[in-house]
């Protein structure tokens, strides 16, 4: 029986192909997701306004934006982290006389 066009054998290999595909690794794919998060945030918050008339609705408004701020700076932070993560990491290989 075939997973995803590999034999069983190599399930995980599989598994981790499908799990590489939900990994943010570039700060464009970054930006593309928070600009998706906006989206859909800005949406949402114009719904609000039409629901909830008055300050409420401009409150929840403001929440959605505020919600995308930090979001996406949590997502450009974790990859900024990662990163050098990675690089600290093949600094002490190179160090220790390892291969990265």
């Amino acid at each position: 029986m075939q997973f995803l066009g590999i034999n069983r054998g190599d399930r995980t290999i599989s598994l981790t192909r499908v799990k590489r595909l939900f990994v943010i690794k570039t700060r464009f794919e970054a930006y593309l997701i928070i600009f998706a998060l906006a989206l859909g945030a800005m949406t949402r918050g114009a719904h609000y306004t039409v629901q909830y008339p008055g300050v409420g609705g401009y409150l929840l408004f403001a929440a959605t934006a505020g919600a995308v701020f930090l979001g996406g700076a949590k997502i450009l932070d974790a990859l900024r982290y990662e990163r050098e993560a990675r690089e600290a990491g093949a600094d002490t290989a190179e160090k220790a006389g390892l291969q990265p």
